[in-house]
């Protein structure tokens, strides 16, 4: 089902959209209740059934789903259908150092390649475009949806490469690319390179940027447009969902879309978890409606996001978004990627040989790009003569980081009080 008509942008009206995403509801519902231990366990412990959703107001009688419970579940424990109906599994960093999985049926594939293709539709994108993909290696699986959903609307594709960045600034110029789906930061950075090199703008068959995997504001998007030369377009998207393009932006830029036809949205408070009043912000939480591999039910997303009301310029109908910078987690958001302190926590752990007693963890800006900082207060255990051992501690910290989460780091060792620690690693049993 499309949610546009006649390409000019108008959708279904609010009520028949209300009555198909009900149907798509229940059966999400019976399909998790039927095959997810996780979720019949939760439903029958509230009394619940999915018999016992007669209308889209009792999705809030649900429970949550969170990013624990990926780990809790691993790898397969939250998986809908048989393992032989699984095309295709993606790997993420998760919680505490583990990882959270997520599948797709041949099914979930021709939708996620829909809405990628929908979404690049929305911002002109056409066969007669060249498509280059420039994204950090977290994000890779959505390097692979990026790619079919181009090549849905038949434009030539440069894929996700392991190119450094400085060789992708010579593929962008020299294989003439018209449209580049990057994070906000990798598209500074390569701005940044693009002048250090001496490469006009101008020189560019660049004119259409999507930006994913952080929120981008107003200004940096400004700042981009005004020396690139290009318009942007910003796509929101979960690895948990599991894909990018859940909400996107029209040529209106007045907010993102939602595919409504696919996620129902809730915008909660997220100390009272009680609906937000109208043009207020709250976590935006979402359940998926035909995922057939994976379905999840009000997952608490800890994005900060806020509801456009009114119609859309742009004719659609579907609910609109406003993406805000800041979170309601502790989650920190680094080229796309997804880290918790307590992810840092358990792998310096692991690298040096013991939990550091004074040890934080922060998000800084390094040259116009975010980098993960480490500070390591001086303890007993960490102490040596040689400048030598304790350089090459930090080294080699740094690198495992990096290997890790895929991010530029930088470790610094500290002396005195000045670190307070802020993750700390999780008790095992």
């Amino acid at each position: 089902m499309v949610d546009v008509k006649n390409g000019n942008g108008e959708g279904w009206s609010p009520e028949d959209r209300r009555q198909q995403q009900l149907e798509q509801l229940q059966v999400s519902c019976n399909r998790a209740y039927r095959s997810v231990p996780f979720y019949r366990n939760r439903f029958q412990a509230l009394g619940l059934s999915p018999q016992d959703i007669g209308s889209l107001e009792d999705l809030r009688r649900l429970p949550f789903t969170e990013r624990r419970h990926f780990i809790e579940h691993y790898p397969y424990g939250l998986f809908a259908v048989p393992l032989r109906d699984i095309v295709r599994i993606h790997t993420a960093p998760g919680a505490a150092g583990g990882l959270t999985v997520s599948g797709y049926t041949a099914r979930d594939l021709r939708v996620w390649k829909e809405l990628v293709a929908r979404a690049l539709r929305a911002a002109g994108v056409s066969a007669d475009d060249i498509v280059q993909i420039v994204l950090h290696p977290g994000l890779a699986n959505w390097g692979r949806d990026y790619k079919d959903g181009a090549e849905a609307l038949q434009a030539g594709v440069i894929p996700l490469n392991a190119l450094h960045i400085s060789k992708q600034i010579l593929v962008l110029r020299d294989y003439k690319t018209s449209v580049l789906v990057t994070t906000p930061s990798s598209a500074l950075q390569m701005q940044e390179l693009l002048f250090a090199a001496d490469i006009n703008p101008n020189e560019l068959s660049l004119k259409t940027l999507i930006l994913v995997g952080e929120p981008a504001e107003r200004p940096v998007r400004r700042a981009i447009e005004d020396h690139l030369h290009v318009t942007t377009w910003q796509h929101y998207g979960l690895s948990e969902v599991p894909g990018p393009a859940v909400a996107y932006e029209c040529d209106a830029h007045e907010g993102l879309h939602v595919a409504e036809d696919h996620f129902a949205v809730e915008v909660l408070n997220p100390k009272t978890q009680e609906p937000v009043a109208e043009g207020e912000s709250g976590e935006l939480v979402l359940t998926s409606l035909t995922i057939q591999a994976f379905p999840l039910i009000r997952f608490r997303t800890g994005d900060l996001v806020r509801v456009l009301n009114g119609p859309c310029p742009c004719g659609r109908t579907l609910l609109r978004l406003e993406w805000l910078p800041e979170r309601v987690d502790d989650l920190m958001v680094i080229q796309g990627v997804k880290i918790q302190r307590d992810q840092v926590a358990v792998r310096v752990a692991q690298t040096v040989g013991f939990a550091p007693q004074r040890l934080s963890v922060h998000l800084v800006q390094q040259g116009g790009i975010k980098a993960l900082e480490v500070r390591l207060g001086m303890e007993e255990a960490l102490f040596s003569d040689e400048i030598k051992e304790l350089e090459h501690l930090v080294r080699k910290t740094a690198f495992e980081l990096r290997q890790e989460f895929g991010v530029p780091v930088e470790v610094r060792l500290l002396e005195g009080p000045s670190v307070k620690a802020q993750a700390r690693v999780p008790d095992r049993e």
